[in-house]
C-alpha cells in the first residue's frame, strides 16, 4: 500500500461519510470537507451513479468506498478510484478482496463477538454501527473494558460535538454522517470542519502532555 490511509484516519480521527444519491451533492461535500482539512472521507455507494462521485473526487482526496457487500461492488469501486472499502457487515469475502489487492478493509459490526471476530482477522478499523442505537459512548466504553486492543469506529446518527466524547472513551476514530453537511452550504461545510479538526487537535495535544 503507497500510503496507510488507516493510519491517516486514526491520526485525524473525524471520519466523514457521505449519504446522498446524487454524485454531484457527494462531489460538491467532498470538496468542501476537504477544503476544511479532510484527508480521507467515505461515500457511500447507494446506486451505482455515485461511482462517478468516487471517480471524481478521488482525484483530489483519498476516497473509501462505503456500502460495500459484493465482490461485483468493490471491483466498480477500485475502478473508479477508490483507495478503502468499509461494509456495514464482517464477512470473509471482503477480507479477502482486501488482501487479494492489498487495499484496507473496514469492516461493519454491531455486538461485542462480531468485533472481536474482525480483529482476528486482522481488520485494522472496525465500524461500530450503529452506535447511538447500541448505547451510544456507554457501549464503546464497555466494550473496550473488556477488550481494549480494539481499534473502534463508532458510526450512525453521531453528532459532530460527540466526537471528542467519543475519543475519551476510546474510539480509534469516528464516522460523522449527515450531521456534517446536511442543511449547509459549502461555505458552512468548510467551516465546521476546520471547527472540529481543531477541537481535535486541541484535545489529543492536551491529553499528551
Amino acid at each position: 500500500m503507497s500510503e496507510n490511509y488507516i493510519g491517516i484516519i486514526k491520526e485525524d480521527k473525524v471520519y466523514p461519510i457521505i449519504r446522498t444519491k446524487e454524485p454531484e451533492q457527494a462531489i460538491e461535500t467532498a470538496k468542501a470537507l476537504v477544503e476544511g482539512g479532510i484527508r480521507v472521507l467515505e461515500i457511500n455507494v447507494e446506486n451505482p451513479s455515485l461511482y462517478k462521485a468516487i471517480s471524481e473526487v478521488s482525484k483530489f482526496a483519498h476516497v473509501c468506498a462505503g456500502g460495500i457487500i459484493t465482490a461485483m461492488q468493490a471491483d466498480a469501486a477500485f475502478e473508479s478510484g477508490a483507495k478503502l472499502i468499509a461494509s456495514p457487515i464482517f464477512q470473509m469475502n471482503m477480507v479477502k478482496i482486501s488482501k487479494n489487492r492489498r487495499v484496507p478493509f473496514i469492516a461493519g459490526a454491531s455486538t461485542a463477538n462480531e468485533a472481536y471476530n474482525a480483529w482476528k482477522s486482522r481488520i485494522p478499523l472496525i465500524k461500530l454501527y450503529p452506535t447511538d442505537a447500541m448505547g451510544g459512548v456507554q457501549y464503546i466504553e464497555e466494550i473496550l473494558r473488556q477488550m481494549p486492543f480494539l481499534s473502534l469506529m463508532p458510526t450512525g446518527n453521531i453528532k459532530l460535538g460527540e466526537v471528542v466524547t467519543y475519543i475519551k472513551a476510546g474510539a480509534a476514530a469516528v464516522g460523522v454522517g449527515r450531521d456534517f453537511y446536511l442543511g449547509f452550504t459549502p461555505k458552512e461545510i468548510t467551516q465546521r470542519t476546520k471547527e472540529i479538526i481543531k477541537e481535535v487537535k486541541d484535545f489529543t495535544e492536551w491529553t499528551q502532555k
